[in-house]
């Protein structure tokens, strides 16, 4: 049979991606090419790529061993989880690899010596998944090979690392110590009184754990010949540091801080000068100040305990907090700018916090304020002394709050595997690693990049660990594996530690008394091994962050505080003033090993050369790898379900990113590399057999040869699809699901067939069934019916008799009663007519005079409704014939307003005109100006041809005609101006008279408004009236009607009445009667109803 294409079929339920719940279930409905459509849980349809779609598992109820899945995948992983979380069961197996989920709530059946005892000399597997399981595995590996094991536990913060660390350690010192002796016992209650008091010192609130872990830890625990302990080593890793001086709200400090302010003795504050939390500079950046649920001074109680436990002196337990006061005591010291480039404490406050720190830390205060307010620079010629202004000295102040607490740490550590003592002659060792799992945050600073690091570490050990466990079965089972692929993680740790990389980029710039951030960032970008690295990018909008691709998914680091935070030296000032401390507990935690004699004079100022964290990391790392390497691993991966640290509560996507954070989901993919799915041969038979049945009748055929044929008949190729093994069947990923496709199609197809089958013969038993009861109930009916008929015909007979002698008798009786009683009747009858007559003539007479009083108050009614309209009526007439007066009256204005009108536009005509004529006139004028200028150069022309005598004839007559030219212009301005005046005045005149107009036309249109709006109103008062009236007409008519109606009623209860005399009469001749004849009356009704039946 051809198996190209979808292993999906109509029916299959499969996953597929959902952007709120990562993945969510979905039935497949059909097939179209190399897309499937499918059907979610909440009844949405919708079209998907068919490879985008895996199958479900088909238990719903989980396996506790993921490796068995039959389709082993990140949404098979994930629901696996879920359903088993649903059901309190927090631990899963993924092959030798222990999940646990965390359930944040308190589940005591699953922990105690009840279940050691259980889980004691168990098999990995023989017993459900838990965390004892790997611990007995563990101890039972190291005491049968002599070989050293690790337990690696890891996960992000609050998903239970710290607990699971605990129920380890319990487990071992459980089977370390039973066969100890009380010194030995004492070793075993000392490691584990440790993780309280590294809890304290270590550990902190943070926004997503109450107790987040703020170290890496590592316990090995010394074990002897007898298997008993015999000694333990603790170490610890990359402490946050930053946390002493800077808290973020909601985030706490260090839990010894609160437990010290609020658990100390009235007597131990004034003696270390111990304040409330909310008033310390390093407490009070956040307002949580207390967990919930846990008493801060029972805190401290327990954590003084512990240290008396674990062996430290009472005098160094006091030396210790009264160092944990001074640096409380130093974060309140304040400063501001002095005159001359300097600093100098606040006054007050700042003054008092530096007396309490020098106190409490035995030096002299001027000593300590020199030491913070200045820097000392070392030179050929001598020290050079700088002040430093009020930012550089805080920066100062909380750079020696670090390192003291830092130094703190490390000393109590190192006391307490002083107190415990490792045993160097242990024959073998179990490590518990409780490391920091891998981190990315919206902001990432150096902390993350150290902490991503050394989750690449550890996870290319477990990538390593899970491929050779592979190898291991595949080796076991006689399987060739030697063209698996295995993907390394070594470029992502070369780019980081490698020569030339991120961590030795950092150095080198810290290095750099003036270098920033920008500076670090640039080299990085430039640098050949690191832009040449698939791994590393630059963001897009931003100048100093780089972005590395780690297992896990991309990372984006800000390299702000990078060059801080990797700087790791002592100063010089603080150095030499804690050295000469009066307390011997902080002169000894800055001891310093003199120089080699013979080292030349500088040895002693170059022994404070630069150090950095991040080396120092990279070299504990290295170690710790090492250490790892020599040792048999095993993994515990915490799972924290929800954010809100919630029982019953998982989140889907929160669980996923954790599953590939830790590995789980790469883990998987070196699983599916190969070959997941594997069987036994039997189980394979077992539940294959279907696609090949007639071999399981062929007895000389094993389960290897029948699982080789089915595998066959389905077409899978030898090699590329499957291999056999010893005892299993190796498939390839998706080769189980072509199997199953066609299993589940075989299956379907024989329930149908056995279907049709069963249908049938059910189909038949039932009609068979049903004729035969058919043919028992008629029988059974007819035989009653016949009975009951003849009954029936028996009774009715006899009835019939008696009722014959009954009516026989009667009538004997009621024909003699008869007779007497029409003669009584008669006489009644007569007295009933008379009494008749009476009533009906007394209700008549009330009737007429009844009808007479509602007509006539019906005829006012209607009168005074009449009257009322008539009124109304004519007092609208009224007011209509004024309104039609005014309007003849404003007509008439109107008519006025018209003639004046006319009259004041001929006027303006008459003006006009008279412009006109005016007009004419002066062109006249000026026309005869111009012939006479004309005609006076025509004689000057002939003037010089004439005499003197004409010449002066000519000169008066010419002066004559200027007298007249002047005349006439004199008169032609006269006339201009009188015509400019008129002109003036007539458009003056016939502005007014435009004013006027409009003036009238105005109120034209408003008596014209006012006569519509009056006329309407009128209309709708002649309208309303004429309503009126038809609705009296109409109420008239009603009651009419009504007086009809009553008339009727009237004639109904007058036939009533004498309906009534006339019975009363009858019933009053009957009871006169009753008395001597009541039995003959009796019978007379019971023949009457004999004769109605």
């Amino acid at each position: 049979m051809s198996l190209e294409g979808t292993v999906h079929t109509a029916g299959s339920k499969v996953w597929f991606v959902d952007p709120v719940e990562s993945w969510a279930k979905a039935e497949v409905l059909k097939l179209d090419g190399d897309q499937i459509i499918v059907r979610a849980e909440n009844g949405k349809e919708f079209k998907c790529n068919a490879a985008d779609a895996p199958l479900q598992n088909p238990d719903p109820l989980g396996e506790e061993d993921m490796t068995r899945l039959p389709y082993l995948h990140e949404p098979g992983v994930l629901w696996n989880l879920k359903c088993r979380y649903q059901q309190d069961d927090i631990y899963t197996y993924t092959g030798t690899i222990l999940i646990a989920v965390n359930p944040f709530t308190s589940l005591p059946h699953l922990y105690g010596t009840h279940m050691m005892d259980q889980y004691k000399g168990a098999e990995l597997g023989e017993l459900s998944p838990h965390v004892y399981a790997i611990a007995e595995a563990s101890y039972r590996q190291m005491r049968t090979e002599n070989k050293g094991q690790s337990i690696l536990v890891s996960g992000e913060s609050g998903a239970g690392k710290t607990e699971t660390s605990k129920l380890i350690m319990k487990y071992l010192a459980y089977m370390g110590g039973q066969k100890g002796h009380s010194q030995e016992r004492n070793v075993e209650e000392q490691v584990l009184e440790s993780n309280p008091l590294l809890e304290a010192f270590g550990n902190a609130k943070t926004v997503r754990n109450d107790n987040s872990s703020r170290f890496g830890k590592y316990v090995e625990l010394n074990f002897n010949k007898a298997g008993c302990i015999s000694g333990a080593c603790i170490r610890t890793y990359l402490l946050e540091r930053s946390r002493v001086v800077s808290v973020n709200d909601p985030e706490r400090n260090y839990h010894i801080f609160y437990q010290l302010c609020g658990g100390a003795s009235s007597e131990q504050k004034a003696k270390w000068r111990v304040q409330p939390a909310d008033q310390y500079h390093y407490l009070n950046q956040s307002t949580c100040y207390k967990l919930t649920g846990v008493d801060n001074s029972e805190e401290f109680v327990h954590t003084c305990v512990a240290m008396t436990r674990v062996g430290i002196p009472a005098e160094d337990q006091e030396a210790l907090l009264c160092t944990v006061s001074a640096v409380l005591s130093l974060g309140n010291i304040t400063f501001e700018d002095g005159n001359n480039d300097d600093s100098v404490p606040t006054p007050g406050k700042g003054t008092k916090a530096l007396e309490d720190a020098s106190f409490l830390l035995g030096v002299d205060t001027d000593g300590l304020k020199k030491a913070l307010t200045t820097r000392t620079r070392q030179t050929p010629d001598g020290p050079i002394v700088s002040p430093l202004d009020a930012k550089a000295a805080s920066e100062n102040r909380d750079s020696l709050a670090k390192v003291i607490y830092a130094k703190m740490f490390d000393w109590l550590v190192a006391r307490i595997n002083t107190a415990i003592g490792e045993d160097k002659n242990a024959v073998s060792s179990v490590g518990v690693l409780d490391i920091y799992g891998f981190e990315s945050f919206k902001t990432n600073d150096f902390e993350q990049f150290c902490i991503n690091l050394a989750n690449e570490k550890l996870q290319q050990h477990f990538n390593q660990h899970v491929f050779k466990m592979e190898q291991a079965e595949y080796e076991r089972e006689k399987i060739d594996w030697s063209y698996i692929e295995f993907v390394d993680n070594q470029d992502v740790l070369d780019l980081i530690e490698g020569k030339v990389g991120i961590l030795d980029l950092v150095d080198e710039t810290c290095r750099f008394p003036t270098a920033k951030a920008s500076d670090l960032a640039q080299k990085l970008y430039n640098t050949g091994s690191c832009k040449d690295s698939k791994r590393f990018s630059k963001p897009k909008i931003s100048n100093t962050a780089f972005t590395i691709d780690h297992y896990a998914g991309m990372v984006t680091y800000e390299t702000t505080n990078f060059l801080d935070k990797n700087k790791d030296f002592v100063v010089a000032e603080h150095q030499n003033l804690l050295a000469g401390s009066t307390s011997p507990f902080v002169s000894a935690l800055f001891y310093e090993e003199p120089p080699p004699e013979g080292s030349g004079p500088s040895k002693g100022f170059k022994a404070f050369k630069f150090n950095s964290v991040g080396s120092q990391f990279k070299k504990q790392l290295g170690d710790l790898m090492t250490a790892l390497q020599a040792m048999e691993p095993h993994y515990v991966r915490c799972i924290k379900p929800n954010s809100f640290n919630k029982p019953s509560l998982f989140e889907n996507a929160n669980t996923l990113h954790q599953l590939r954070c830790g590995g789980v989901l790469e883990a998987v993919r070196i699983s599916c590399a190969g070959f997941p799915s594997r069987r036994p041969y039997a189980d394979f038979v077992d539940h294959f057999w279907q696609l090949a049945p007639d071999l399981i009748k062929q007895e000389d055929l094993d389960d290897r040869t029948i699982s080789e044929r089915i595998i066959g008949k389905a077409s899978i190729k030898f090699g590329s699809g499957y291999q056999l093994g010893e005892t299993k069947v190796f498939l390839r990923a998706g080769q189980l699901a072509i199997l199953d496709k066609v299993r589940t199609e075989m299956l379907n197809k024989a329930a149908t067939t056995i279907q049709r089958f069963a249908r049938g013969w059910l189909a038949n038993r039932h009609y068979c069934k049903l004729q035969a009861a058919s043919a028992f109930i008629q029988s059974a009916a007819r035989a009653l019916f016949a009975r009951r008929e003849f009954t029936r015909s028996l009774w009715r007979q006899h009835r019939a008799f008696t009722e014959y002698k009954a009516v026989y008798g009667m009538v004997l009786k009621i024909q003699s009663v008869w007779r007497g009683r029409n003669a009584r009747s008669t006489f009644l009858n007569l007295r009933r007519l008379k009494a008749a007559i009476l009533i009906q003539s007394a209700w008549k007479s009330w009737r007429a005079h009844t009808t007479f009083v509602a007509q006539r108050h019906a005829a006012l009614v209607l009168q005074t409704t009449a009257k009322r309209e008539l009124r109304e009526l004519r007092s609208e007439a009224r007011e209509s014939g004024k309104l039609l007066e005014d309007k003849k009256a404003l007509e008439i204005k109107m008519l006025e307003m018209q003639e004046t009108l006319d009259m004041v536009q001929n006027q303006r005509n008459e003006l006009r005109q008279q412009v006109k004529d005016e007009k004419a006139i002066v062109a006249e004028g000026q026309r005869q100006l111009k012939e006479l200028r004309a005609e006076q150069a025509v004689l000057l022309v002939a003037a010089s041809a004439s005499t003197a005598a004409d010449l002066e004839s000519e000169v008066a007559a010419r002066e004559k005609w200027e007298e007249e030219a002047k005349s006439l212009q004199a008169t032609f301005s006269e006339m201009s101006d009188k015509a400019a005046k008129d002109k003036a005045e007539l458009e003056r005149k016939f502005a007014t008279a435009q004013e006027y107009i409009n003036r009238q036309m105005n109120e034209r249109s408003e008596i014209e408004k006012k006569f519509h709006g009056m006329k309407d109103d009128l209309i709708n008062r002649l309208q309303n009236a004429c309503n009126q009236r038809d609705e009296a007409r109409g109420q008239v008519l009603e009651l009419q009607n009504e007086n009809e109606k009553l008339r009727e009623s009237l004639g109904v209860k007058d036939r009533q009445l004498v309906i009534a005399s006339a019975a009363a009469a009858a019933a009053a001749a009957v009871q006169a009667s009753a008395s001597p004849h009541s039995s003959s009356t009796t019978w007379l009704m019971r023949l009457r109803k004999l004769t109605q039946a």
